[in-house]
């Protein structure tokens, strides 16, 4: 071989090493970076305002959601009424922690939670004694939605948060002292 031969093929080399470590050095960092995402959790604590019970929990870990801590969820979220448990869309969950963030509070401030699930026969009770804002087709009886409170924040800021994220139903209920929060179609009342 020519010395000019050697020559391109060292330069070759050091082009091709170099372009090499440049590409290797991002995605050798990126497996560190999803490690730290993936191990992320997120919590929640609630307070439920009829049975007085307290829970706070991880109920997520980076992508995954906690299946031990979503049955517990289910059952702090009960139908208070009638005791029956319903099944609650983690996605509510997510919108919960993601509205405490945009209040600005972390996760050590926990939401009053005035309504959780509730079974067809409570939301039809509730509609004809007139406890106003009883919806025929409620997505409390879906477990979509929960009626909330967030001490130290005022109600017309956790509405204004709520409605920030355009992620569900936002509902006002100024004289109630709560604001309805859902993972239906966005929308506001």
């Amino acid at each position: 071989m020519t010395h000019r031969h050697h020559a391109n093929r060292r330069r070759f080399l050091r082009l091709g090493t170099a372009a090499a470590s440049g590409v290797a050095l991002p995605m050798l960092a990126l497996p560190a970076r999803a490690s730290a995402a993936s191990t992320a959790e997120r919590r929640l604590s609630l307070v439920h305002t009829h049975t007085g019970e307290r829970v706070s929990l991880a109920y997520a870990v980076g992508e995954r959601f906690v299946p031990e801590s979503l049955s517990r969820l289910d059952r702090f979220l009960r139908d208070h009424y009638s005791g029956e448990v319903g099944r609650i869309d983690p996605h509510l969950f997510d919108l919960l922690h993601r509205v405490q963030q945009a209040t600005g509070r972390g996760d050590d401030a926990s939401f009053e939670i005035v309504s959780g699930y509730r079974c067809p026969a409570t939301n039809d009770r509730l509609r004809r004694t007139g406890g106003g804002g009883v919806a025929r087709h409620s997505l409390h009886m879906e477990g979509r939605a929960l009626d909330i409170r967030l001490p130290g924040v005022a109600l017309d800021d956790l509405r204004d948060a709520a409605k920030s994220l355009r992620a569900g139903g936002v509902g006002f209920y100024a004289r109630e002292q709560f604001v309805h929060v859902d993972t239906g179609r966005v929308r506001t009342w």
